[in-house]
């Protein structure tokens, strides 16, 4: 993991981070990132990191990263087996790219849902109705 990043987590409290990628394909328009922003820190109130790679963090809203301030970490890139990894990560955000659902579901950490395209949406399916597998919390995938 990269020294920032695991400095950064080590610093929070188990299961409290919010952890978001979507993958080295998907490209959100301007508008998700900005509804993604909004949810992180005005709605959920939680920490996070957040995975933009350099090609998309333009259409990161303006001002975002200094806002977030401490509660939120924006990198370019990070190792995620080991973030997931991590005692930090209470759950992940993710586009369920088949690596990206395979790697959280292996790390036992709760997974929410925001399928693009492709696979995606069927993998999304399989997470919460089909495999309910148990999660590091105890809650089944979906709840």
């Amino acid at each position: 993991m990269t020294a920032e990043t695991t400095a950064w987590l080590d610093q929070r409290p188990a299961r409290s981070i919010v952890y978001i990628s979507f993958g080295s394909l998907v490209m959100l328009s301007a508008d998700q990132m900005a509804e993604v922003a909004e949810g992180l820190y005005d709605d959920s109130g939680n920490a996070f990191l957040w995975v933009v790679r350099a090609s998309e963090t333009p259409k990161v809203p303006i001002g975002f990263a200094d806002k977030a301030g401490g509660r939120g970490l924006i990198v370019t890139w990070c190792p995620q087996l080991d973030v997931l990894a991590h005692p930090a990560i209470a759950c992940f955000l993710t586009h369920c790219g088949w690596n990206s659902t395979m790697e959280g579901l292996a790390a036992g950490v709760p997974i929410v849902a925001m399928p693009q395209w492709g696979d995606q949406p069927m993998n999304a399916k399989y997470i919460e109705d089909i495999w309910r597998l148990p999660t590091r919390n105890g809650l089944q995938a979906g709840d």
